[in-house]
């Protein structure tokens, strides 16, 4: 049995990842702990893993109470991007640190699992002593630095010629050096301060010192990179255990011999469901489909009157859903994307908040759907990108292929045998996907 002490930054996107890790773990028989904010506590413990309590101070206010503004929203351009990234993911660090520390000590524990935004786990990987072992699980778009792509964040698809690469590493110099310079100089002080050591990277590539970097996608919905770190592996999505529970709406039997377009805004940039759920139920009431909304918690009331080609729920299984959708449009978020390929779904994609610039130029870089680079997409846009995703087999093909490379992917059940070859229980670690 191993004892596992897992980690994630308090939002659903980050949190739902780690909570499917979580249910597998423990169904196999290991002991788990699991570090996580007050509104996934029943979430945690539904999983059968311990409940362990960040402090106050390791999460942002912005993430504990979602709705609080920060800095993000009130400083734009790169300054107001250096200071939201400082705030949400960067100093948090020490208290998380702190907390990690206190559950090692407190308890036994094989493996530290780890997503990639927790940097208190970063200085735990760093530490020039003995540490137990560090795995970190990537939960969103691959953010390493490479030669054969750009920077994070600025939704640019790759280039690997000569040309690319001269842009490229200049793009990559620019944000590291200016646009994310604050945060990239604080990462470097919270790791000097807390374990004695030095930051010899970009903030956002410290995975690449871990143990592992598992990467919760498959090659085909990523961009290759020639440099890739030699701990770099990818294990497919884990899906399968949503942060919140939702059973079927009285209206399920409607979907009954009808195509089927799925629209959600997910659960976080949903505050205003008219950026592309109202546009989306508007665009389609003359054609011969059954648009199915979910709100991601938001109450449907504020949907107003449905119009009869609308089925709405807060939230909707998304195994049981996928299955029967034609089409998804979506903003991006990284989970539901990958539940749709999952099921060979093709998607129509309309996001740029948060990681969106980069999970929807994914889906165009992939060919698995339409990418209509904004969050906020006309009717008639969202109408002819719909009727050609429903026309034009090559997306739902190139969806299937994905889907097919999803369905053979190591999953939970090659990350328990990873760990346990890390940690030398009952199993060697497989080679590199």
């Amino acid at each position: 049995m191993l004892s596992v002490l897992v980690t994630a930054t308090v939002a659903d996107g980050h949190t739902a990842p780690m909570l499917a890790i979580a249910a597998h773990l423990v169904r196999a028989g290991h002991r788990v702990r699991f570090l996580s904010g007050e509104r996934f506590a029943d979430a945690v413990r539904g999983t059968g893993a311990e409940y362990v309590p960040w402090p106050d101070d390791a999460i942002p206010a912005s993430l504990a109470h979602p709705g609080t503004p920060n800095a993000e929203h009130s400083s734009p351009g790169a300054r107001g991007l250096g200071k939201a990234v400082a705030e949400i993911f960067i100093e948090p660090g020490p208290a998380q640190y702190r907390a990690i520390q206190a559950a090692l000590d407190d308890v036994p524990t094989d493996v530290l699992l780890t997503e990639s935004t927790v940097v208190g786990a970063a200085a735990v990987a760093l530490q020039s002593e003995p540490h137990v072992p560090v795995v970190v699980c990537g939960v969103l778009p691959l953010g390493l630095s490479s030669v054969d792509a750009a920077p994070f964040g600025l939704g640019i698809l790759p280039r690997a010629d000569l040309v690319g690469r001269l842009r490229n590493r200049a793009l990559n110099a620019l944000v590291r050096r200016v646009v994310l310079r604050h945060p990239q100089k604080l990462a470097e002080r919270l790791v000097r301060e807390l374990v004695g050591g030095d930051l010899d990277c970009y903030f956002q590539d410290w995975g690449t010192r871990a143990d592992l970097f598992l990467q919760l996608t498959v090659p085909g919905f990523e961009y290759p990179r020639s440099d890739l770190a030699e701990n770099v592996r990818f294990v497919g999505p884990v899906l399968g255990t949503p942060s919140r529970a939702a059973g079927l709406p009285v209206w399920w039997d409607d979907l009954d011999g009808r195509a089927v377009v799925h629209v959600s805004q997910g659960t976080v940039a949903n505050t205003d469901l008219q950026e592309l759920i109202g546009p989306t139920i508007r665009a389609l009431a003359d054609r011969d489909v059954l648009v199915v909304v979910a709100t991601g918690g938001a109450p449907v009331s504020e949907l107003g009157e449905l119009p009869p080609h609308v089925r709405a729920a807060e939230f909707i299984p998304y195994e049981r859903l996928m299955p029967r959708v034609d089409v998804f449009v979506t903003n991006g978020g990284y989970g539901g994307l990958h539940h749709a390929l999952a099921h060979g779904v093709p998607m129509v994609v309309a996001g740029d908040t948060e990681d969106k610039m980069e999970t929807t130029r994914r889906v165009e870089w992939s060919r698995t759907g339409l990418n209509l680079g904004t969050a906020h997409p006309g009717e008639s846009a969202i109408a002819d990108a719909v009727d050609r995703v429903l026309s034009e087999p090559s997306f739902r093909d190139q969806a299937r292929e994905l889907q097919a490379e999803i369905a053979v992917a190591p999953g939970a059940e090659g990350i328990e045998e990873m760990i346990r070859g890390l940690v030398g229980v009952g199993a060697q670690q497989p080679a590199r996907a």
